[in-house]
């Protein structure tokens, strides 16, 4: 049985006392859910992949509680501290050689001489590191490969039963995963939470773009990923038979809607959420199909759209 712990000094102290047991938590970041075991416990992160049906090579995120915590783990070059101090705590996660003293799990990095690190800006995720003490490598919350979770309601209706706890702290604000960013050169691997023109504001240069889904060195790089059970069509502009339309903006009619304003921040807020519920429409109506109306790539647009193209994309 999964427990749900409140977001008090009761329910943290629980929740630190499982993960220093070994076991599974779910806990809320500003992004989406994570599911939590101790990094450094090769026992605890082998339960995330079994929890999930993760494949082994795909790395996870690490998370810290500051940066006195990630330089115990990586080496933080002064371009990386350039970043710390200008995004951290948020959702940037950073690709940073991994120190051969650090202890984490090799299962963690896949085996790489490299780690993804973030300090999450959730009040609730900053109290459990904080109260747990050390790293904590958390995937998102959900079946390797489906929609992520925005609620610990969404968490339960994948891994209940499968973890030991979640830890409640509402909805997610931001809505979608992290940016991953690894550097010398730097490279987005994932568009996510924070805006590239943040990023390429702050390195004062272009980014280049992409990373290696047969050999991915960062969650996030899987062709297929963030799926619901129906098929998804993009770029629709309009519905079909046998349909779910899913809307963006004023426009043609639709069942749901990921902002009727057209806002990219309550967009990215609720894409999972929708994702899901267009899901049980189709699911109620008989529906094989679930049509996204065109969302801008510009902003947080970057990040739904990866979202959407690897949800559309075709599943081995």
């Amino acid at each position: 049985m999964t427990e749900r712990l409140g977001a008090d000094a009761a329910g943290l102290a629980r929740a630190a006392a499982l993960l220093r047991a070994g076991d599974l938590v779910a806990f809320p970041t500003e992004t989406v859910y994570g599911l939590g075991g101790d990094a450094r416990n090769g026992a605890a992160v082998a339960g995330i992949f079994a929890a999930k049906g993760r494949p082994r090579f795909n790395p996870l995120i690490v998370h810290v509680a500051d940066l006195e915590m990630a330089a115990q783990i990586a080496a933080v070059s002064p371009q990386a501290y350039d970043l710390v101090q200008a995004f951290w705590p948020g959702p940037l996660t950073l690709v940073l050689p991994l120190r051969k003293e650090a202890g984490l799990s090799d299962l963690v990095t896949a085996g790489l001489d490299t780690v993804a690190l973030r300090m999450p800006a959730h009040p609730l995720s900053r109290a459990l590191l904080q109260a747990f003490g050390g790293p904590l490598a958390a995937p998102s919350a959900n079946p390797s490969g489906k929609v992520s979770p925005t609620t610990a309601d969404h968490v339960l209706e994948g891994l209940s039963g499968k973890i030991a706890a979640v830890l409640d702290g509402g909805a997610c604000a931001v809505g979608v995963e992290s940016t991953i960013l690894s550097l010398e050169p730097p490279r987005l691997l994932r568009p996510g939470g924070l805006p590239v023109e943040a990023l390429e504001t702050a390195l004062g240069a272009p980014l280049a773009m992409g990373g290696d889904a047969a050999k991915p060195n960062a969650p996030g790089q899987l062709s297929s990923h963030y799926a619901p059970g129906a098929a998804v069509r993009l770029m629709a502009t309009e519905t079909h038979e046998n349909e779910v339309f899913i809307g963006f903006g004023p426009g043609p009619e639709a069942d749901l809607s990921l902002s009727e304003s057209g806002d990219l921040v309550e967009a990215a807020a609720l894409l999972f959420a929708t994702l899901r519920k267009a899901d049980v429409l189709a699911s109620q109506r008989g529906a094989e199909t679930i049509a996204v109306a065109p969302v801008p790539e510009t902003g947080l647009g970057r990040a739904i759209n990866d979202r959407l193209r690897r949800a559309a994309a075709p599943r081995g």
